[in-house]
């Protein structure tokens, strides 16, 4: 199945979070979109990996993926080794998403830098015919992704790209409420964690807000890139 749009990040929840608009608004338009969570998020405080593995499931199907899978890297002590970058690489040419979206370049969890590391040198990688990979014990044809973009975390960075997502707000938010275990709940039992405040929901909203009123929209969400962004029609833009 060839997938338009592959979000590969560290956690389940990490696309949710940072660009469930995005894939939904061009889940819209008819592009097929997926996401590749590397952990199971197993190092967590809260939940438990069977748990986060059903939240995943929920959000999946509001924002009506075509596929999602995991790779089960270690939760916080995966590396950008040459093993990981196999795994990845086959994924990309798995899949042949023209567009990779991945965690941020610099954020306050170290999973996320190093996550984007990781799927930058896999997306280079997966382009080279003369690295062979095979999947299901057939040779995989050699394949790299036209653009990749870099999601915003919990650390705010100057967007390079904004992309109106007012259309799906109420869905983007449902999907980050399907990961119950993680987010504000009042009734909760378990401890408070940086992303289980009211006051980080708070935030993820107002960024979204401030995001769009950059561009004139409601709600946006924001990426870097590392290369130019070109358009052939100036109209394209917003």
């Amino acid at each position: 199945m060839k997938i338009d749009i592959l979000g590969i990040v560290a956690h389940p929840d990490d696309v949710e979070l940072s660009f469930g608009g995005t894939l939904l608004v061009h889940q819209k338009k008819g592009y097929k979109t997926g996401i590749i969570d590397l952990t199971k998020g197993e190092l967590g405080t809260r939940g438990t990996p069977q748990i986060r593995a059903k939240e995943s499931a929920e959000a999946s199907k509001i924002l009506k993926l075509s596929v999602r899978e995991n790779l089960g890297l270690t939760d916080a002590f995966f590396e950008n080794s040459k093993e990981n970058q196999l795994r990845v690489v086959e994924q990309i040419r798995k899949y042949q998403p023209a567009i990779v979206i991945t965690n941020a370049i610099y954020d306050r969890h170290p999973d996320h830098p190093r996550s984007s590391s990781l799927i930058e040198t896999a997306c280079f990688l997966a382009g080279l015919p003369s690295l062979k990979t095979e999947l299901d014990g057939e040779e995989q044809e050699a394949f790299r992704p036209s653009k990749l973009y870099f999601c915003i975390q919990s650390i705010t960075r100057e967007p390079d790209l904004l992309v109106d997502v007012s259309e799906v707000e109420e869905q983007r938010i449902e999907a980050i409420k399907a990961f119950k275990s993680q987010f504000y709940d009042p009734k909760s039992e378990e401890p408070e964690t940086y992303i289980s405040s009211s006051g980080f929901m708070k935030m993820i909203e107002a960024r979204s807000r401030e995001f769009g009123h950059r561009i004139g929209v409601d709600h946006a969400e924001g990426f870097n890139v590392k290369h130019f962004i070109g358009v052939k029609d100036l109209f394209d833009l917003i």
